[in-house]
């Protein structure tokens, strides 16, 4: 299972940062601020993208896309494989945005 995780606690999360932060949505549009990877959510877990996840699966992995819809299914292939500490910001970045926290245009 993955952990889901609220616009407000995110940004909260994002002070103190202790994970890989994946913007999962394609195509491309817009970034919350700390994004480590750009990974189409469909794509994951193709072998070059998991090259670029962290190697111990036990590492925390934040994922969002626009509306949450694409990161659910992200974080559910990526328990799949054996994630165990996968996060989904629950309504994307429409929830992150009405928190009033800003999406960057690169």
């Amino acid at each position: 299972a993955y952990n889901n995780v609220n616009a407000q606690e995110l940004n909260t999360m994002l002070d103190n940062k202790d994970f890989v932060f994946i913007n999962v949505h394609g195509p491309f549009e817009g970034n919350i601020a700390d994004t480590d990877l750009s990974i189409p959510y469909d794509q994951i877990t193709d072998s070059a993208n998991l090259a670029q996840l962290p190697a111990d699966k036990n590492d925390k992995i934040v994922l969002y896309c626009r509306s949450g819809r694409m990161s659910a299914i992200a974080a559910e292939a990526l328990v799949k494989l054996g994630y165990t500490n996968i996060w989904n910001l629950k309504g994307g970045m429409l929830e992150w945005e009405k928190a009033g926290f800003e999406i960057q245009d690169q």
